[in-house]
This record gives structure tokens, sequence and C-alpha cells, in this order.
């Protein structure tokens, strides 16, 4: 048995944190630093797991998530979750309140007005005070359990305060949503791992509250406000506006921005100022709700069958066109290549609400000179991503320094490096953002040729964290693929054997499959030949590739970019930990007639027929030689679509240039 000391420490510690709670999520007035906050925390967490039998349902600690779930199950709300009229217009506005005056016979109305959240609507169903089951609105009627999930949000009170009026049984209306310093936050994380960001807060709160996996839900920041008693056992208060503060006393979260109004003017003023203070709001909301106070009132009148006719929502214009870049961050594509983008107030713009632009590069950064902080312009063309098209200058306004790209990855920690006008990621082999496409290379047939090893199954391996890097593949089990969607006994036995098969392989594969920028199967082969070893590649100088035959300036900085970041040798040694052998170089047969022997081939742009490889196989294939360079040994430069500055060389030196029909009728038989 535990100390009793134990036990009401484990209970202060739930006291204590549960006031934080409220304070940080319901009253937005934090009393103690993060810091302090986590110290508490894993104090608690520490008690509670040296003494498991303490552990409650409502304890701070538990609301991590739990196994996912098959699927969300229906349920059937108590009173229907009925949807409001919008208005924009003040004489619809005033129009609404004429017919509640006329239909009551009385000029002497009283209204509450509160913000409307843009988020989602839940229900919230407490019995004896302790939280037991939460929905979404779904149809009205009927919505998704999504209790387990809502358990997770740290403003959801999991047991109410005890107080003389708290009902047996209460059923609470509320929103889910995200502020918006967390929204830019999550939309960074996602943004700098080449993800795609949420559009704005509302779609980010949907996703994560129906999530089979609640641990996903615990990872978001979600947070609530709630607004209406639904049905309560007992009698219920006499006004909304003592909804509101009952709800406030039993310690749930409710909008502190409301006002009583004595007239329709009031509402109106309400709204003005309202949609003035819009901006300053560390939240995201779409107008106001405006209801008739009294709830005897509200009984008389009535619903429609989707809407009270006590109620309307009294909606803002919503923003165009102009906004403001709240953070520029840094998405990691797939290839390494690093790009910046806007990360926005959410803004309207050709009909749809959007969180973010794209910058293109630095260059086009310092171009614009745009800066978080700033007031933009914003621009939409079709279904791209959205750019800024200009800044829009504030008088008096005081700047943020300008945007300077990292040096080190946002994702993984790799040093940058820089090609041209581009950025990118020089940890290709271990960097999160780009393993899965890092994965599918070192997989293909003409690196490792590992069969089995699909799109789908990559991202299987790396979304389950079964995978973190390319060494990862060799210490799978057969229990472990066995979890993939997909796989049965007979499919994963596959798999597991291709991948052992895949453990020799020749130096160039292996170079190729590591995915090293400007290094293709033609220069991998270059490499394997001139070289003979990895250890001797490793641990070559810019200026002694230099001397090797077609390698140039840039393959030569690729490479030992590549091999100078510890984490990609950290991998290699990992690979050959785990049994990959280095074979001698592959050989290519060599099935073409010879005619090309001696003459050195060039290609530059994009080619209608072959890929870059099929094209230089092809030459080689025929006894020719490629280079990545123009000279005056160059026997043909094959001009492709939108070639490149090879193409100006060529003419310059005077080298024959082919079309890629004339290229086909060199490297096909008569």
């Amino acid at each position: 048995m535990p100390h009793q000391t134990d036990a009401e420490r484990i209970a202060a510690l739930r006291r204590e944190i549960k006031r934080h709670d409220h304070l940080y999520y319901t009253k937005d007035r934090p009393e103690i630093s993060d810091a302090e906050y986590d110290r508490l925390f894993r104090e608690l967490v520490d008690l509670e797991t040296a003494h498991p039998q303490l552990i409650t349902a409502d304890s701070p600690t538990q609301r991590v998530g739990a196994s996912p779930l098959d699927e969300l199950t229906k349920v059937s709300h108590e009173k229907p979750m009925l949807s409001l009229d919008s208005m924009t217009d003040q004489d619809d506005v005033r129009a609404f309140d004429a017919r509640m005056k006329r239909e009551l016979e009385t000029d002497d109305i009283v209204y509450t007005a509160e913000p409307k959240f843009d988020g989602l609507s839940v229900e919230l169903v407490y019995d004896r005070g302790i939280f037991m089951r939460g929905a979404t609105r779904g149809d009205g009627m009927i919505g998704e359990d999504v209790t387990i999930n809502l358990r997770t949000i740290r403003a959801l009170p999991l047991q109410l305060e005890t107080h003389p009026a708290l009902p047996m049984h209460l059923v609470v209306r509320g929103e889910v949503y995200m502020r918006l310093d967390e929204f830019q936050l999550l939309n960074r994380r996602m943004t700098e791992r080449g993800e795609d960001a949420f559009a704005n807060p509302r779609n980010a709160a949907a996703g994560a509250l129906r999530q089979l996996d609640s641990r996903i839900t615990a990872s978001r920041p979600l947070t609530l406000t709630c607004y209406d008693i639904m049905a309560v056992s007992g009698a219920s208060p006499p006004t909304h506006w003592d909804d509101l503060e009952a709800l406030a006393a039993w310690g749930l979260p409710i909008p502190e921005h409301r006002r009583r109004c004595r007239s329709i003017e009031e509402v109106l003023s309400f709204h003005a100022a309202t949609d003035v203070m819009r901006n300053a709001l560390p939240f995201e909301i779409d107008g106001i709700v405006v209801k008739l106070d009294r709830r005897n009132w509200q009984d008389q009148l009535g619903s429609k069958s989707r809407s009270p006719r006590w109620a309307i929502a009294y909606k803002f214009s919503p923003r165009k066109e102009i906004t403001v870049i709240q953070d520029i961050a840094v998405s990691v594509g797939r290839t390494g290549t690093l790009t910046p983008l806007a990360l926005l107030k959410p803004v309207e713009v050709g009909g749809v609400t959007i969180s973010r632009a794209t910058l293109h590069n630095a260059d086009e950064v310092a171009r614009k000179d745009v800066r978080v902080g700033d007031t933009v312009k914003v621009e939409r063309a079709g279904d791209v991503i959205p750019a800024i098209a200009e800044r829009v200058p504030i008088p008096g306004e005081t700047r943020q320094d300008p945007f300077v790209m990292p040096d080190h990855c946002p994702v993984c920690g790799s040093a940058v490096a820089r090609e041209g006008a581009y950025f990118y990621c020089t940890g290709q082999t271990v960097c999160i953002a780009q393993l899965k496409g890092a994965i599918e290379h070192f997989a293909s047939k003409s690196a490792l040729d590992i069969e089995g090893m699909g799109k789908k199954t990559i991202a299987q391996l790396v979304d389950l964290g079964l995978v973190r890097d390319l060494a990862d593949l060799y210490s799978l089990t057969k229990a472990q693929v066995l979890t993939l969607e997909g796989f049965a006994d007979r499919s994963a036995t596959l798999l597991l054997e291709s991948i052992e098969r895949s453990k020799s392989v020749s130096l160039d594969r292996l170079l190729m499959g590591l995915g090293i920028r400007q290094v293709g199967q033609h220069i991998a082969r270059v490499l394997a030949k001139q070289l003979g070893s990895l250890s001797k590649l490793m641990s070559a100088t810019q200026e002694e590739l230099l001397q090797v035959r077609e390698i140039g300036p840039e393959i030569s900085a690729s490479l030992t970019s590549f091999f100078s970041e510890e984490r990609n040798r950290a991998v290699i040694a990992r690979l050959i930990e785990r049994g990959l052998t280095i074979t001698s170089l592959s050989t290519i047969p060599l099935t073409g007639s010879q005619s090309l022997t001696g003459k050195t081939f060039v290609f530059t742009g994009g080619l209608a027929g072959y890929s870059r490889d099929q094209a230089k196989e092809l030459v080689e294939q025929h006894g020719g030689q490629i280079s990545s360079s123009v000279s005056k040994k160059t026997s043909y430069v094959v001009a492709g679509s939108d070639p490149g500055s090879k193409l100006d060389q060529a003419r310059k030196l005077g080298v024959r240039i082919l079309t890629e029909t004339e290229f086909t009728a060199l490297v096909t038989p008569e």
C-alpha cells in the first residue's frame, strides 16, 4: 500500500494542475510558466507510475489518448443541435428584431450577444458532474461519438466543480477550435516536413477531433468554449445569460467577450466593436450570435425544422485578399529542396479561405522584401498554392528583420547547402521530410532493387515509425511487416527475402540508391569505376573528385557535402553493421552495336521518349560515354525540351547538336 503522503500529494497535484488548466485554457490568465507546469505534471506522472492503483479516469495524465478505433460510432443527440439563420446586412437584423417584438407583443426585449466561434460544434454529456460522452453535431439529430478524443482536450473539465446548483444530468453545447498561434505552429511543423498544411483553423480542428486514433488528437492543440445548456435535470436557468454564468460556475469555459443588449442598437454596436477587435483575438470568429435572453420566450417561439426562431448568426464580411504574414516557415520537399512559405492570417481569395502562400525561394523573398508582420496582398490563380503579389505598406509601421534561410534543416538539423537560387537539406538519408522518397529511390530497380517495397508500403513503414532511416529496413521483423495493410504471411516473407537479397550490392548501385544530388546511374558507375571503394569516395576532397573524368564542380561539391554530413555517414555505417556488403562494379550488358565507341554525349533539357537514365544507358550499350559538361572533346549535345546553358555552350564551341529524333536514329538498329 502507498504511504498516505503519496496519495495526498497525488490529490494535491491533480487539484493544482486542474486549476492551472482552467486558468490557462478557460480564463487565458496563466499564473505559472510552461516549465513549472511541466515540472508539476512530471511529478504527477512519476507518482502515478509508482502507484498505478491510484490512477483515476479524471486524472490530468489520462488525456493522452487510447488505442485506435475501427470507426466512429453514431449517437443520437438528447436534443436537436440546430443551425442558425445567417445574416450580413443591418436591415435584416433590424427586421429580425421587429419580428421578435411583433410575435412576443412587446418592445422591451433583451438579447445576449457573443462571438460566433469558427470551429466544430459538439455535445457534452455530464452525469453527477463527471464527463460521460461527447459527440459531433453531425446532421443535428445524430452525430459521431468522439468521447475519447474530447477527453484529450485540456480545456474540457472531466469533472465539474462542486456547486450547490450542479445538476445530476447536464447536456452542454460547445465549440472545439484551435487558437491562431497554436494553429500557425501546427502548420509550421507540417509545412517544414513537406506536408500539406491546413487551410484554416476550423479544418484543422475538425480533422483532429474526428481522428480514429485519439493519440493523434492529443497531439493537436485543441481547445473548447461552451455556450448553451441543451438539457438539464431540474429547473433550467431563467435566461441565457444565467446559462453562461452557471456553466462558468461549474468550471466550463464560456465566451469572455459577450454582452447583454437591451436594444437592437446595442446589438449592432456590439457587432461593430467585435469586428474591429476581430484581428486582435487569439482565435477565429466569423460573426456574432444574437439570442433572445429569456428562456420562456425562446420556448414560446420554438424552432423551424433546422434552426431556432429566436436566434441568428450576424456574420462579418469575409477578409479579402489583404492579410498579414504571421510567420515564414521553410518547407522541406521530398528531394530536400527548401521552399519558404508565408503562413498567413486566414483570408478569402477567390472564394477559398487560405492560410499560406508560396514565396518560391530566398531570392524571391528578398526581391519582394516581405517579412513576418507585413501586410500583403495575396492572389490565387486556378488551384495552385496562392502567392503574395506585393507588400502593402502601412504608415508608421515598425518592420521585423529581413527573412534569412536557415543554415540547418528545420526537420532533421542537417546542414543546408545552396545550389543556384535554391537551398537544400544535405541529410537526405535521415531527413523525415525526405525519407519516403529516399526509401523509394533506394529500393528502386536501378538501385538496390527491393521487390514489394512500393509507395504504399513505404508510407506505412515511415508513418508507423518502423523505419526512421535507410538502415532500419534491415531491422524489420515479420511481426512488424504483418501489421502493415495488405500483408499476409506469404507476402511478408517475400518482402523480407527481397530485403535480405539486397544486402549484397555493387558500389555503383549503392551510390545510386543513396540519392546523392547530381549522382545518377551513369555518374555512380563513373565514380565506382574510378575510385573503386566506398571508403575512398567518402574521404575524397573536392579537388580530388575534380580529377575524375566527367566530375565537375557541382557534382564534386554535392558529393563532399553529402559525405561530410555526419548523419549520412552514420546511416552508411549502420547499413554495413546490419549486413550490407559492397561488391564490385555491376555490369551493363553490351547489347548494342558499339557504333558509338569513342563518342561522348551531353544531355540537356527533357526527352519525350526516354528518361535521362534510359538515354544514358542506350549510349553506353552502344559503346559511347556520357559527360555532364560541354567541352571541345564533346561529340554530341542532345537537346530536349527546355534546354539549359549547355546548349549555348555547344553552339559557342561548335559541338554538333542532336534533336531527340536524331539521337533515336543513332541508337536504334537499322
